[in-house]
């Protein structure tokens, strides 16, 4: 432990892991406590969120947990509150909920589309928009939504809705960004690619369409120049540097995580 986040309150939303292991919110709350922050861990699953708040809590760090759905912006105003009245501020926002569907434009379902939309882009713009102004009053704040390389290209799977979702998430950031910058609160992006995740693995149709799970892991390594697939510590630790104050000029950021594979040509 450092401090770099020493004397911050960091709210993280989808701090809980959709399996065994950590996912990207898991390590994000975790590494954030570590570094100093007190943190409030929000996520849909609020047992999950809870066994976050407790690894937290059992390593020395402050942390409390809370049930939220993201894309309902009642409960993301009393989640806000939340906030506000366990630890008086919010410096962090860390926006870590998404899901992906299977299909191009012709397979997907409709239904499928709405609920990819809501939960990877109206769950950040309910955030920010509740957010925003507890961090206005404050002086400025840090706020970091968790994109993807499937906002900058194709991946070689057909889904959408997700590369719909991140692109638009991606560019709402940027117009965030350049909006809120006379008010000192940085709004960045974090694009991981081809992460090792629980949500990656229990995904039956991402695995489907690389023929099961193990050889959906060797092929998305081979796809990467660095020869292995990153995990979410990886993102977690790109989190800390744009939570912290060492990022204080940097706003409007899509900090690309993906060993070197958006490099390449095909």
């Amino acid at each position: 432990m450092t401090d770099r986040l020493k004397g911050k309150v960091a709210l993280v939303v989808g701090a809980g892991s959709s399996g065994p292991g950590f996912g990207n919110g898991k390590a994000t709350a975790v590494l954030f406590a570590r570094e100093g922050a007190r943190v409030l861990c929000a996520d849909v699953n609020l047992a999950a969120a809870e066994e976050t708040a407790g690894i937290i809590k059992g390593e020395g760090g402050e942390a409390s947990a809370c049930k939220v759905d993201a894309t309902n912006s009642d409960q993301v105003a009393a989640m806000t509150r939340a906030c506000i009245e366990a630890y008086g501020r919010i410096d962090i926002l860390d926006n870590i909920v998404g899901v992906a569907e299977v299909g191009g434009v012709v397979e997907l379902a409709e239904a499928d589309w709405d609920r990819v939309m809501a939960i990877n882009l109206k769950s950040a713009f309910l955030t920010m928009k509740h957010v925003i102004p507890v961090m206005e009053k404050q002086g400025g704040g840090s706020i970091i939504s968790i994109s993807s390389i499937a906002g900058l290209r194709y991946t070689g799977v057909p889904y959408a809705s997700y590369y719909a979702t991140k692109a638009a998430l991606s560019h709402l950031t940027r117009t965030t960004a350049a909006q809120y910058a006379p008010k000192k609160i940085r709004v960045n992006t974090i694009s991981p690619g081809l992460m090792e995740t629980p949500m990656v693995a229990r995904s039956a149709q991402l695995a489907g369409a690389y023929g099961g799970e193990d050889e959906m892991w060797k092929a998305r390594a081979k796809q990467v120049p660095m020869g292995f697939g990153g995990n979410a510590w990886d993102v977690a630790w790109a989190a800390v540097y744009l939570a912290s104050d060492e990022s204080r000029y940097v706003t409007g950021l899509d900090l690309v995580v993906d060993g070197g594979i958006t490099l390449k040509m095909s």
